[in-house]
């Protein structure tokens, strides 16, 4: 084995994102100075993947609530768009790029994942050709800048996972969920609404269509914020949301339900008493629909915060 260090180029940025590391800083900064940090520290944030100018404004109320003096590791689970997966995946790589330094991933913690037999491996290929990890990399890179050099990310590339096993990769994640000095960033987008998401779900009663899409985003949102995975399936199989994080969504809830079901022997959370709470703090749309013509993307922000 040689010891070659393996990058994963920033593959969307000059497209998703800008390129140019000055001006992708100033635009997160004012991103982030226009939003107030409410539920800090969070332990788990749930943000959008969508292009920069798309929802970069929504995304910054999850990230201003991280905690960079506190979180030493970053597990950001995403959706996988491109390739059929029904576990997870992890990267082969040592290093993740971004316009503004680069990212370490954390060998240590990976071990531990790769030993459960749980997990396969993705290729570099697909690892450059999927945006819903790497449009998580500059915010992160952006909100732990202080501490630049003293944290690691585990990035998850998440399958079309069943209930059982959201059940198994939540139970598994929820003892490095139960770390203070762990942040988990959830990578999702909410409705998918229109003809070329073949997604057309329309409730009249809410007046508008993007009022319907409104309700139903925040239909599931508030499912979400009762921190209850059976119920949220259950909304999905009912609706069909098209929201695409709904696999990392489901396994982190399934990881907070798994703590508050045994205290376990964590004396952390022993010592401060099981309470977590969820808070949605911003939902945003990419255009307004009125008619069937129209499509959209909805993105909503928010914070787990363990009390």
């Amino acid at each position: 084995m040689s010891n070659r260090v393996v990058c994963r180029e920033a593959s969307h940025a000059g497209s998703w994102y800008t390129a140019s590391g000055p001006q992708l800083n100033a635009q997160l900064e004012g991103w982030l100075s226009q939003v107030q940090s409410t539920k800090r520290p969070a332990r788990a944030i749930i943000a959008p993947h969508a292009g920069y100018t798309y929802c970069g404004s929504c995304a910054a109320h999850a990230y201003k609530q991280v905690d960079p003096s506190i979180t030493r590791r970053i597990f950001i689970l995403g959706p996988s768009h491109h390739v059929p997966l029904s576990r997870c995946a992890l990267s082969s790589v040592d290093i993740y790029r971004t316009p503004l330094y680069d990212l370490r991933i954390d060998q240590k913690i990976y071990g531990e994942l790769w030993k459960t037999g749980m997990f396969e491996r993705m290729s570099l290929q697909t690892d450059e050709d999927e945006h819903s990890i790497e449009m998580h990399l500059p915010y992160t890179a952006k909100a732990m800048e202080s501490h630049k050099d003293e944290f690691t990310i585990i990035p998850v590339l998440v399958g079309a996972l069943s209930e059982s096993k959201e059940q198994e990769f939540g139970k598994l994640f929820s003892k490095y969920l139960a770390d203070p000095s762990n942040l988990f960033v959830v990578s999702s987008d909410f409705c998918h609404w229109g003809q070329r998401f073949r997604y057309s779900y329309y409730d009249e009663s809410q007046g508008e269509i993007y009022r319907s899409i409104e309700h139903l985003d925040k239909m599931g949102m508030n499912i979400i914020e009762q921190l209850d995975p059976v119920s949220f399936s259950n909304y999905l199989k009912k609706y069909h949301n098209t929201i695409c994080g709904r696999h990392p969504i489901g396994v982190l809830l399934n990881a907070i339900t798994e703590l508050q079901k045994n205290g376990m022997n964590i004396t952390e959370l022993q010592k401060n008493g099981m309470n977590m709470s969820f808070s949605f703090l911003n939902y945003a749309q990419s255009s307004q629909c009125r008619n069937w013509q129209d499509s959209s993307v909805s993105y909503a922000a928010g914070a787990l915060m363990v009390h």
